[in-house]
């Protein structure tokens, strides 16, 4: 293997470990033999544990973006309804990693680093999806609805819905009004200090 595509290889053993562990868990020892090389040439590859730790964080996040990502021959409603199905099923799939990243303790590893590059590149396909069917909207706006998509799946998930639990259909279609709904308020209502953001 190329230095490249035995990197990616330990990248992704550990991701796969990630899904049933916190990544302080993960063995690099354990790594190193899955790939069949020794504990040593794996330092060769990532000069540190911490090293190794963040590439594996950050490949988690990327991972995020890709499986949200609309489809590229999408645009408006049916791109926004994409990236909301899907941005639910990426919680409600790989529920305990995602926790894990954003709620966890890897600031060390660039945890806080990934969410927030992620976060802002599906408030990007937010925005174009809106942009398409002449929405300006706020990106402010649309992050703050994005943490309230991801806290409602994440709490979807869990059975902490009040009442008879939802369809994921249905909880899409909630979020589609949620974020509706704002749009209409910021249209209306100027900000405290008189700018609108999607005048």
């Amino acid at each position: 293997m190329t230095k490249d595509e035995r990197s990616r290889q330990l990248v992704i053993i550990g991701l796969k470990k990630l899904a049933y562990r916190p990544i302080q868990e993960v063995s690099l020892d354990e790594v190193a033999a899955e790939a069949g090389i020794s504990r040593a040439l794996l330092f060769h590859y990532f000069p540190t544990k911490a090293a190794y730790y963040e590439a594996v964080v950050h490949a988690a996040g990327r991972r995020v973006v890709h499986t949200v990502q609309p489809d590229a021959d999408a645009t408006g409603l049916e791109a926004l309804r994409q990236v909301i199905t899907r941005y639910i099923a990426r919680i409600a799939r790989r529920r305990e990693i995602y926790i894990a990243l954003v709620r966890g303790n890897l600031s060390d590893f660039g945890g806080a680093e990934a969410a927030d590059t992620w976060r802002g590149r599906v408030t990007d396909f937010v925005l174009d999806a809106l942009a398409d069917d002449g929405v300006n909207a706020s990106p402010v706006a649309i992050r703050g609805w994005l943490a309230y998509v991801e806290d409602l799946a994440l709490s979807w998930t869990s059975g902490e819905v009040d009442g008879e639990r939802p369809g994921r259909e249905e909880l899409v279609d909630h979020c589609e009004a949620a974020l509706d709904a704002l749009l209409a308020v910021n249209r209306t209502t100027p900000l405290p200090w008189g700018e609108n953001p999607t005048a």
